[in-house]
């Protein structure tokens, strides 16, 4: 007999013993399946009643069981007894609907001591019966663990599971106070903000961690400013350790009751901060969505108002840090004052998102969506209206004067009050799609209004989508941005700033890591700390919601592209998709609003799983850098978010309004929008010198133009369609042309507004040397400065000397390329090229016999089929000799080393530079090839009109 079978045996004899004791009444019996299975943790997917993990009913050996639960490891069901159950009983297996894949391990534990293991079963393998003695009992933890092969294809069942008891009946116990079972590490320590939220080994068990850290805390308040007398406290915890100390970590029991008096001292210390000069808090209840991208699960389709699930409010914590904390409805009696609610009220019935509280802290702004559509309808037709998309609201703190501020088809949310009496907000008014997603997900970015929701102006045309503005002490706007330009679709989306107009965006830092591994993968919910030159922010996933780890950012440390700028708060929760799975490990905090460097508010939830939809359960926070937390509320039925102090803040500098749309008001004054005849079409540019650059320029270069390129906001919905050219993912582009730069390598020129840009430095032979991964943009009226050609961020200035000689002069106009760049168009400027120059000699060699290739306009073709894309043969037998950027998740540096891309870097100048079968080409057929390699190699100029392009025809994209 094995050992494991030597103890069940024992278990067993020892369970019949207790039961010839029991009393002669029957026990009661409570199904599993009864109880509330949302409460556990399921490592996929989520946990079901009487149905498998995948939703198929519970099969085991081919036999059906009506009774039962299927969940998936790693993965927990704690049941709360009295103490007075008689036994548990069950039989366990992998699900059948996975077939012979799959292993994992049952475990049933009784106050945290292992009771029974079914050791490892395999997919198609045994069922093997559990029957476990409860007496005495008073939490009981049903375990599915994961095996050294992984979690996939881990379907488990728990049938015919039942508990036996004689008191009072078992509920399902929601899992607090222990983080959801995983395979947890840490990273490294001197990431850490602070060392003591790190792991010590001096930490037997969470006892010494919890009294360590408290210690920690308590020493730093002593050094803060107006923090009271901490003696008394200070000497409760030193005899507490001292009694801790004595009590060895095998005495289990005595050091859990140790534990609960660490913990409520532990309270009172946090709880004498005087950084804690409020008591009110503000906030909303909010479901998670669900573990489909489609449904929310993504760090763009979270914020779509047909995504959020019924539930939550608007509401403000009272003596939220009491032992007595009660909860405001803020709009449970304010009917709307205006628009097409006026009258109704904003009910549970719909969504909320984003609050905001004004400087005074008087009143609030924040979005809300009807939720109009039946969830069936919403899935199946992923359609934009005014009735199931986010809308602005104002609200006073009272809910008095309940506005509506935005309405229409599109999503507006994430409200920020401008120190200029503005408001600056998210919205997808702007146009446009995402160019990796396989459903329609519209672009979103930076936008303003005055307060009452008039004069909405668009502040970023960026093509892709930008997030969750604030501002900072300087009265700038900290966003998140997600750059994507001839770049990796997860490679960047992280923090940048721009005035409160929109000027001058530019990446904090981020924007060029080459490896998600080693650093955030998305940072969002950016805040300013107070009294701090520093950020706070979630550390977030693209394949994801806005939920993860929180970090601090030293915009003043120098950009590592990976950690450098970068420090964990909390170190317990790794950073989702960079160093833990999507759509399926946990996601621990978000929304943290800093109180300082050490201390801030969040949500949390020690049990979350990124794919466990509305059964995570985030409550309110305050947390420290020294890894103390202590829960604020919790509403056992729908998550918090969002946490804001409610109480007044200082109003940060209003900078210079400095273009032509979206002026601020004057104190009385009503402003009257721009009239658009009288906004100029174009702002300027000053680059100071184009040599002051990240890498050197190639020996002996002389840059004498820059060319302008703009990028299209994409017009379709769903990825490579059309495929643009070679490159994958990538947005169509057409050559505005080309401005002059000076021999000290200054520019200074007219560019028009509201498009995005991306310039290349050209040689002296029109050869780009160096060119953006990103884009930029002028309004109207604006001056934009550029110091160099990707200079460093953090470098100094040159000294001043003279002034740029381009600036000396008026601005240049921008002088258009050749026919075939704008709109661009391989039919139009290349392949005229190649039946002029090329195509008859391969044509010759053809009828030789030989085999050159396909240079004709004829469709490519495969197996005699038209390929998708439907290119030329000449396009695509250019493939191998042509120059571009594909998409790549982290494959390659998204910077551009000068003089090693484009034409410069490709195989056909170089064939056609020596002399390909004597080919000479004249100067400006040389110059449409290597425009084109330039230029991504594209095929298509725009994302309509496909068969017209083909033809020739000049098709103008249908948004710019």
């Amino acid at each position: 007999m094995k050992r494991r079978d030597i103890v069940l045996a024992v278990a067993g004899a020892a369970w019949l013993l207790s039961a010839s004791r029991a009393p002669a009444a029957a026990p009661k019996t409570v199904w599993l399946d009864e109880l509330d299975v949302k409460l556990s943790a399921c490592g996929w997917n989520s946990t079901n009643s009487r149905r498998s993990v995948d939703n198929n009913p519970l099969r085991l050996r081919g036999k059906t069981y009506p009774r039962g639960i299927g969940t998936h490891p790693p993965g927990m069901f704690r049941i709360q007894l009295d103490g007075s159950a008689v036994a548990f009983k069950a039989a366990v297996g992998i699900d059948d609907e996975v077939g012979n894949r799959g292993t994992a391990e049952f475990i049933v534990t009784g106050d945290g001591k292992k009771l029974w293991s079914s050791g490892v079963l395999k997919g198609g393998g045994e069922v093997r019966n559990c029957e476990v003695n409860l007496a005495g009992v008073k939490v009981l933890d049903l375990v599915v663990d994961t095996t050294p092969d992984g979690f996939g294809h881990d379907h488990t069942d728990w049938v015919d599971a039942r508990i036996e008891y004689a008191g009072a009946k078992p509920a399902a116990a929601r899992l607090k106070g222990a983080a959801r079972p995983y395979n947890h590490r840490w990273p490294p320590a001197e990431q850490a903000y602070h060392i003591a939220s790190m792991p010590d080994p001096s930490d037997r068990d969470e006892l010494d961690a919890v009294l360590r850290r408290t210690g920690v805390l308590l020493e730093h308040l002593k050094t803060l400013k107006g923090c009271g007398d901490l003696s008394a406290r200070a000497k409760a915890l030193g005899e507490l350790k001292t009694r801790a100390a004595a009590v060895d970590a095998s005495q289990e029991e005595a050091r859990e009751k140790l534990l609960a008096e660490a913990c409520a001292l532990r309270r009172k210390i946090a709880f004498a901060n005087p950084l804690l000069d409020f008591d009110k808090i503000v906030f909303i209840k909010r479901h998670f969505c669900p573990d489909s991208e489609m449904t929310g699960n993504h760090m763009c389709d979270q914020f779509f108002g047909f995504n959020a699930i019924r539930g939550g409010g608007l509401f403000v914590l009272e003596n939220a840090f009491s032992d007595k904390p009660s909860v405001r409805d803020v709009l449970e009696n304010s009917p709307c004052t205006n628009g097409r609610f006026e009258g109704k009220k904003l009910t549970s019935d719909g969504g909320f998102l984003a609050p905001e509280l004004s400087f005074d802290g008087k009143q609030l702004l924040f979005a809300w969506t009807e939720i109009a559509e039946k969830e069936s309808d919403r899935l199946r037709y992923r359609q934009w209206t005014e009735h199931n998309t986010y809308k602005i609201f104002r609200v006073n703190v009272d809910g008095s004067d309940l506005t509506q501020l935005t309405d229409g088809a599109w999503n507006d949310f994430d409200p920020c009050y401008l120190p200029n009496g503005r408001v600056i907000f998210i919205s997808e008014r702007r146009g446009g799609y995402g160019r990796c997603h396989g459903r329609p997900v519209p672009s979103f970015t930076l936008h303003s209004m005055n307060l009452d929701g008039s004069d909405i102006v668009c502040l970023s045309p960026h093509e892709t989508n930008e997030w969750q503005p604030s501002v900072d002490h300087d009265g700038m706007v900290i966003y998140t941005r997600w750059d994507y330009v001839d770049r990796g679709f997860n490679q960047a989306h992280h923090p940048w700033i721009t005035t409160p107009d929109g000027r001058d965006a530019r990446a904090i830092h981020g924007n060029f890591a080459t490896n998600q591994s080693d650093r955030p993968h998305f940072e969002i919910s950016i805040r300013a700390v107070p009294n701090s030159h520093k950020y706070i922010a979630t550390a977030a996933c693209h394949h994801g919601q806005a939920y993860g780890s929180i970090v601090l950012i030293d915009p003043n440390v120098g950009d590592d592209d990976k950690m450098g700028p970068v420090k964990r708060l909390t170190p317990d929760q790794l950073f989702p998709e960079s160093e833990c799975a999507t759509h399926r490990d946990p996601a621990n905090y978000a929304s943290p609003h800093p109180l300082s460097e050490h201390f801030f508010l969040c949500v949390y939830d020690p049990n979350s799983r990124s794919n466990a939809g509305t059964s995570n359960n985030y409550g309110i926070y305050l947390v420290d850098a020294f890894g103390n937390k202590e829960l604020l509320y919790r509403d056992e039925k729908i998550s918090c978010l969002d946490p804001i102090p409610l109480r007044p803040r200082p109003v940060p500098p209003s900078i210079p309004h400095m273009i032509a749309v979206g002026r601020p008001a004057a104190p009385g004054e009503r402003v009257v929008p721009a009239d658009p005849q009288d906004v100029p079409a174009v702002g300027t540019v000053g680059v100071v010198n184009v040599y002051d650059s990240l890498y050197p320029f190639p020996d002996g270069v002389k840059i004498t133009h820059l060319r302008l390129i703009q990028l299209l906001p994409k017009t379709t919905p769903h990825a490579n369609n059309p495929r643009i050219g070679f490159g994958d993912q990538k947005s169509a582009r057409m050559v505005l042309g080309t401005v002059p730069v000076e021999a000290d390598g200054s520019a200074y020129f007219e560019m028009p507004v509201a498009r995005p840009i991306y310039f290349q430095a050209l040689d002296g032979d029109g050869l780009a040397v160096q060119s953006m991964r990103s884009a930029t943009y002028v309004h109207p009226g604006e001056r934009l400065t550029c110091r160099g050609c990707h200079e460093s961020r953090t470098s100094a200035a040159p000294p001043a000397g003279a002034m740029p000689s381009a600036w000396m002069r008026s601005a240049s106009k921008i002088t258009p390329d050749v026919e075939g760049s704008r709109p661009f168009s391989f039919p139009i400027l290349v392949q005229p090229v190649l039946e002029k120059n090329c195509r008859p000699c391969h044509q010759n060699s053809r009828k030789e016999g030989k085999n050159p290739p396909d240079l004709s306009r004829e469709g490519f073709n495969t197996d005699g089929k038209k390929k998708r894309d439907n290119w030329f043969a000449s396009y695509e037998s250019l493939r191998p000799h042509a120059f571009f950027w594909n998409n790549a998740v982290f494959d390659h540096v998204p910077r551009t080393t000068p003089g090693k891309f484009g034409a410069r870097a490709s195989k056909l100048l170089d064939m056609i530079q020596k002399g390909h079968h004597g080919l000479k080409l004249s100067k400006d057929d040389l110059h449409r090839i290597t425009l084109w390699l330039d230029c991504n190699s594209d095929f298509y100029g725009s994302y309509e009109n496909l068969d017209q392009q083909r033809e020739g025809q000049v098709v103008w994209p249908r948004m710019e």
